[in-house]
């Protein structure tokens, strides 16, 4: 559980931090399953905006409280746009506690790789780090006449980690994809994800693999379930949840961005019985009826453009709706439930005569 008692004296507005977070912890208790610690993992994916830029001013605490609480609803978080500089995710671990810990990939360099990186947050009380963690390498290929032919790399580098947890253990990788072009199947894009999936269905199915379950997840850039950059995770034998297909996850609701896939033997009877979901936190903090409340945070540019220029009430409402994004993200955290404890599967195998 975050530490509260640090709201006292470390915000800018204390009271109005308690109250987000009360609302926020109702909303979480009522929409998302209790955790446990045996027999299920709470596994979830959130892009956090530019974490941590200065795009749009400082972020505050009061959005790193928030966070921290939505973040501690789960066991496992696989985050993405973390930035080079750690600062704003050393301020969350702090708020976590002790027992939460984080695995993550050193910096992209060039500039589509935006200087990010990949992070795996996860609750070490309940979740094992099995000793695997690297970043993946797309192989080279072949030329016509045999020689090697370097492969071009992912624009952002993925990171694929091993756990355990009660008997399930698993490899999981996270990824942000290149976003391109404004089009649904941009070819980069669409690029990117079918030589990533491949390789890591590839990889599953390899005598020596860590582990038999995959699990693939991140920020895709996905618009629709519908389109070709879907459907090169499924072809690669992914499975989604029809759960998850139905749900977007940008702020607006618009576009599937995030996915989680599975190459999961164990969880195969299981994964269209899992619970799953998008939680929408902007029903609940920096609400579209909260924007009054911050104005004082946002500062001159609220009310003025770079250019001097006096925002009227549609250019103000704009901008918050903007600045909030980088407060919080533009992004909604993704999630799914998954049992995890197969022992009585296990040993009913090895009684003789069991069916």
């Amino acid at each position: 559980m975050p530490f509260y008692q640090w709201i006292e004296g470390k915000t800018e507005d204390g009271e109005r931090t308690a109250k987000g977070l009360l609302k926020l912890k109702e909303a979480l208790e009522e929409k998302i399953p209790k955790r446990t610690m045996a027999g299920t993992l709470l596994l979830a994916t959130w892009n956090i905006r530019e974490f941590d830029s200065t795009k749009y001013g400082e972020r505050k605490d009061e959005p790193i409280y928030y966070i921290s609480e939505i973040i501690d609803r789960f066991d496992v978080v696989a985050v993405q746009e973390v930035r080079d500089d750690l600062t704003a995710l050393e301020r969350l671990m702090d708020l976590l506690g002790g027992w939460w810990k984080y695995l993550l990939t050193d910096v992209t360099e060039g500039t589509a790789g935006n200087r990010e990186r990949m992070a795996f947050l996860y609750d070490s009380r309940k979740v094992r780090f099995g000793g695997l963690a690297g970043e993946v390498v797309i192989p080279s290929g072949k030329k016509d006449d045999g020689t090697p032919e370097p492969r071009r790399q992912l624009a952002r580098t993925p990171f694929l980690v091993g756990f355990g947890i009660d008997w399930f253990r698993f490899t999981i990788c996270t990824t942000h994809i290149l976003y391109g072009e404004a089009d649904p199947e941009d070819p980069e894009r669409l690029e990117e994800i079918r030589v990533l999936a491949r390789f890591l269905a590839d990889r599953a199915k390899e005598k020596h693999a860590w582990a038999k379950n995959m699990i693939l997840l991140g920020d895709f850039n996905v618009f629709d379930t519908t389109d070709a950059t879907m459907k090169a995770i499924i072809d690669a034998g992914f499975a989604v949840p029809e759960r998850l297909q139905a749900l977007p996850s940008n702020a607006p609701e618009t576009k599937h961005y995030d996915q989680i896939a599975f190459i999961a033997p164990e969880l195969e009877n299981h994964l269209e019985l899992s619970q799953a979901g998008v939680f929408d936190y902007y029903e609940y903090v920096y609400r579209q009826e909260d924007e009054a409340l911050y104005t004082e945070d946002m500062g001159k540019a609220y009310v003025e453009t770079k250019d001097g220029e006096t925002r009227d009430e549609k250019g103000r409402t704009r901008y918050y709706r903007d600045w909030r994004t980088y407060q919080m993200s533009d992004h909604l955290p993704m999630w799914i439930e998954l049992r995890t404890d197969f022992g009585k599967e296990y040993l009913s195998k090895k009684v003789r005569g069991k069916k």
